[in-house]
C-alpha cells in the first residue's frame, strides 16, 4: 500500500520513518557505499527531509516499511540543481515538475514495490496536473526501468559506463498506468539485499 506524507506529516509515524531512514542508511551507505551521514540510531537524514518534502512510502499489511522515495518541486531547493548542476538541463525549474531521490527498497522487500512506488509517483503527479519528474541515478539503474516498463528519457550523464551518473525524467504519461499496475500487483519471491 502506498501511503503519501507531505512534509512533517511524516512525524506522526515515528516508527515508520524510522525505519525509511534505517533503510536508506543499508541502502545507500552499506550496500552502495555512498559517503552519507548516519546518526547515531543508524538513520540516513540529509538536509533535504528538513525541508518540507513529499514522501511516499510502500507498507505491507503489517504496516512497516518497504520501500519509499522522496519528492521536492523543481521550483524550489534540489539536490539535482544543487549537487548535480551539470546533469539539469535548461527549463530544469519548472512548476510542473518534481525531483524524486533516495529511492530506496527494503531488504527482503518484495519486487513488486519499485513498480508500486512508480505508480504511486505517477498517479500522484497526474492527481494534481503535472508534467513529470526527474531523478539522478546511476546508469546501471537504465535496466531496471526498462524492466518496470518506466520509459525514462536520459536527459543527461557525467562520467562513463556503469557507474555514469545520469539524469532521467519519468513523464506523468496515463499509458503508462495499466503496465505499472499490472506489475505492482504481481507475486513474486521476496528479493533478497545484502545489508
Amino acid at each position: 500500500m502506498i501511503r503519501i506524507f507531505d512534509g512533517a506529516q511524516i512525524d506522526s509515524q515515528p516508527a515508520l520513518r524510522d525505519e525509511m531512514f534505517r533503510h536508506r542508511a543499508t541502502q545507500f551507505v552499506n550496500r552502495l557505499g555512498w559517503p552519507l551521514a548516519v546518526d547515531i540510531a543508524g538513520r540516513e537524514i540529509d538536509q533535504y527531509d528538513a525541508i518540507g518534502p513529499l514522501y511516499l512510502v510502500s507498507t505491507g499489511a503489517d504496516g512497516r516499511h518497504r520501500g519509499s522515495l522522496r519528492l521536492l518541486p523543481t521550483m524550489g531547493r534540489t539536490m539535482t540543481a544543487e549537487h548535480f548542476a551539470p546533469l539539469a538541463p535548461a527549463g530544469f525549474a519548472d512548476p510542473g515538475t518534481l525531483e524524486c531521490t533516495r529511492f530506496c527498497i527494503a531488504p527482503d522487500a518484495p519486487a513488486t514495490v519499485s513498480a508500486e512506488l512508480f505508480l504511486g509517483v505517477l498517479d500522484l503527479g497526474l492527481s494534481r496536473g503535472l508534467k513529470g519528474a526527474y531523478g539522478v541515478f546511476d546508469a546501471r539503474m537504465m535496466r531496471v526501468y526498462q524492466r518496470l516498463g518506466t520509459p525514462t528519457t536520459l536527459v543527461s550523464t557525467l562520467g562513463e559506463g556503469k557507474g555514469a551518473l545520469c539524469l532521467g525524467y519519468f513523464d506523468f504519461d496515463p499509458a503508462l498506468r495499466a503496465g505499472l499496475a499490472a506489475r505492482a500487483a504481481e507475486d513474486r519471491v521476496p528479493m533478497r539485499r545484502a545489508a
